[in-house]
């Protein structure tokens, strides 16, 4: 290897090296940026959604839906039925009361498990 290429290999390597961490710097922020116009896109999402709430909420008769929905109001002089109950009876399931208490159930699967089979 003569003296030229020695230098000519020393030159790229030194330009190599001196590039890469720049590179490296470079592919980060574009890293950054991409993911910081991802946040802003969220972001815009979410003021979109709370302005159009804002609206819903400037609307008397949306106040007046939601009150009496939620919160069961009503005008003087009008009555109001509230159903308590949740499912029909042809579909509430029976629920299964436990015929012993849980620690005497617990000790029977003890003695159970402790028994060989056979």
């Amino acid at each position: 290897m003569t003296s030229r290429a020695a230098v000519l290999a020393l030159l790229v390597c030194v330009i190599a090296l001196s590039l890469a961490y720049p590179l490296r710097e470079y592919i980060a922020q574009r890293a950054r940026i991409a993911q910081l116009k991802e946040e802003r896109a969220r972001i815009q999402e979410s003021v979109a959604e709370l302005t159009a709430r804002y609206e819903e909420l400037q609307d008397p008769a949306y106040i007046e839906r939601e009150a009496r929905s939620r919160l069961h109001y009503q005008y003087p002089g009008e009555q109001t039925y509230i159903i308590i109950g949740g499912t029909p009876e042809e579909e509430a399931v029976p629920e299964r009361s436990p015929s012993n208490p849980w620690f005497v159930e617990l000790w029977d699967s003890v003695a159970e498990a402790d028994q060989p089979q056979g």
